[in-house]
Order: structure tokens, then sequence, then C-alpha cells
């Protein structure tokens, strides 16, 4: 059975490698890796495994269907201009596994369907504060703080999956597939960083789509507001008193919002509750502050992985009928799949073909 070129240029780039790095791994010249991506030539049996080998993949997933890369534009990339192209490549590579993985989810268990509003074009601070009340409202939750903001986004029908080792400098990122929004999570980050990354991203998809979209340090500024008034809404913040707040005060308050106090002292001077001179003086006085929180990850995959668990195949099923090795698929996956991958259910147990998200 012939190869998937696609699949090999995936898997390549999935991994960060040039054609020269592939090559001394496998001692396949350039050249001929480049025509088998291209697909110009067919790789030998022999060929085939020394590539899976070094790729860390199946054999078999060379042999799965093509699939089309992504382009870098459709994806909300931190510093675009600083970022090499293979980290780019695979950032893109990573997103196209995950979404394979979201697709056969979603194939066997009822998830919610994703419905989120878009600002307009260029859209002034206002605008912005004005977009994250309305998603407050629309979700039902007026000014309070958001306890679990992973678990809320996945409810709104937003994927989340974790951001593999190889791209984790280029931070976290969103993008739209198959007209369903994803976020990549950086899970070596603090708690309160990942929370401020996951509303940064819903700020990419809601704020930067669509004709007029810009990029660049505009749109990141965009998107750091409506994170923060996503996470400390303007009504909220006002009510707790903090014009006069020292650095004790600001990492007791910050706790509130599940934020870092940095986080909390942007958001003052953003909405003049201190000056700009009082943020720069605090900054020093909060670099240091830790984490308090748990760092949140995905209910859908909890949820999803315990019904396949009671299953005849168990967990092992997405990985197998994705031809992805146990380390690869949870990589994707917030690492929840480490204790189940290994695991058998009890004889004649049959696998139900749908759940409740």
């Amino acid at each position: 059975m012939p190869i998937s070129p696609s699949r090999l240029t995936l898997a390549r780039k999935l991994r960060a490698m040039t054609l020269a790095d592939l090559s001394s791994l496998t001692d396949l010249s350039p050249q001929t890796i480049n025509r088998c991506e291209l697909g110009h030539q067919e790789p030998t049996a022999d060929s085939v495994n020394r590539l899976a080998d070094a790729l860390k993949l199946p054999p078999a997933f060379f042999h799965r269907p093509d699939v089309e890369p992504l382009p870098t534009a459709t994806a909300s990339l931190r510093s675009p201009s600083k970022t090499s192209a293979f980290r780019r490549d695979a950032v893109l590579a990573a997103a196209l596994i995950a979404s394979e993985i979201a697709a056969w989810i979603g194939a066997r268990f009822r998830l919610p369907r994703a419905n989120l509003p878009t600002a307009p074009a260029n859209p002034s601070a206002e605008d912005i504060e004005a977009m994250a009340r309305r998603i407050r409202n629309e979700w039902g939750l007026g000014q309070r703080p958001i306890p679990n903001l992973i678990h809320l986004l996945e409810s709104r029908g937003v994927r989340i999956f974790s951001l593999v080792q190889e791209v984790r400098d280029v931070d976290a990122f969103s993008v739209f597939l198959r007209g369903e929004p994803f976020i990549f999570i950086d899970t070596g980050k603090t708690a309160e960083r990942q929370r401020f990354d996951a509303a940064h991203e819903l700020g990419h998809l809601v704020l930067h789509q669509g004709p007029g979209r810009i990029d660049g340090r505009e749109a990141e500024r965009q998107a750091d507001r409506f994170a923060a008034a996503l996470l400390m809404p303007r009504g909220d913040v006002l009510a707790r008193n903090l014009h006069q707040a020292d650095a004790a005060r600001l990492r007791q308050a910050s706790r509130r919002w599940g934020v870092s106090p940095m986080a909390l002292a942007h958001r003052l001077s953003e909405l003049d509750i201190i000056t700009r001179w009082r943020y720069r003086t605090l900054c020093p006085e909060l670099a240091e502050s830790g984490s308090h929180l748990t760092a949140e990850t995905s209910q859908v995959l909890e949820k999803v992985f315990a019904h396949l668990r009671r299953s005849e195949r168990g967990v092992r099923a997405i990985a197998d009928d994705l031809e992805l090795t146990p380390e690869e698929f949870n990589r994707h996956v917030f690492g929840l799949a480490a204790v189940h991958l290994h695991a058998v259910a009890p004889a004649g147990v049959a696998q139900s073909s749908r759940c409740a998200g």
C-alpha cells in the first residue's frame, strides 16, 4: 500500500525537522525524502520503517489518508515574524493531529456546538470591553469570577488541547478548523498564566476573524485587553476598592479572579484605578509572586476517557484508530490518557456509540 506523501511531510514538520535533519537519522538522502514528500517516489518498506522510527510514529501512520496543510494565516501565533518557519510548521502540524483526535471524539460523542460572537473589524478599547461584557452576559456569568475557564470554554463548544513540547516557545495559540474553534494551552506555565492565555486566545477567536482582520502587536494588545475584561470584569474590580492597594493587597485580591497579581495591577491601570506610575512602581514587587492555583485541564477529555475506559478497546481505541503511539497521543491531551492507555476493560463490555459530552 503506498504511503500518503502529505503524512510524511506532516510528521516531519511535527518534529520541527528539516529534510537534512531527517536524512541524518535515516540514512536516506534529503533528495529522496523530498521526492517521497512530493509523491514522486514511493519509499521501500524498509525506508518507511526507518522514517517511522526517526519520527516516532507507527509505519501505518504514513498510510492514512492525505491531509491538507493549514495555511499559517489561519492561526493566531504570538510574534509570528520572530517565529522560525519550522516552529510555525510544527504548530500547525500539531493542530492537525489534535483536529483528528477531536474529529474522532466528535463522531462518537455528543459535544457542545460553538457559537461565538464576532466583533467589528479593528475594535476600539470600549468595543473590546463591550464584547467581553456581551460574552459574560450571554454565558450567564454576570460580574462574578470564572471558577474554571477551560471547563467554561468547552461548555461553549471550544475544543481545548495541550501544546506539545516542541512548540512551547511559540506560546498558546488558537485556530478555526472545519468551522470549530480550537485553543492550545502551554501546560508548562503557571495556572494563572494558562487561564489568561486561554482568555487571550478566545479574544483572538472573537476579535480577529474575517475581513479586516489584523495581526501583530496591536492584535496581541487587543486580545490581552479582552482577556483582562473577561477574567476581571470592570464592575467587580471597581467594587473591590483597590485604589490605594499595595503589593500584598494585590496578591490577595488577584486570587478572586484566578489571575496573577501583575495582571491585576495592569487591569487597574487600564481602568484608571491606579496611575501608570503606580503600576510601574508595583511591578518589581509583584514580579516574584508565585502561583496559588491548580492548573485547569480538559473536562471533555476526562469524560471521554472515563467512558472509553469502560469499553472493550479502552482509550487505546483513539490512538490505534489514528495510528498514533500512546506517547504521541498523550502529548496532545494534557497527559490525561497516560493511566488509561494500557487499561483493558472487563471482557464482554461493549463500546457505546454515543455519550453526552
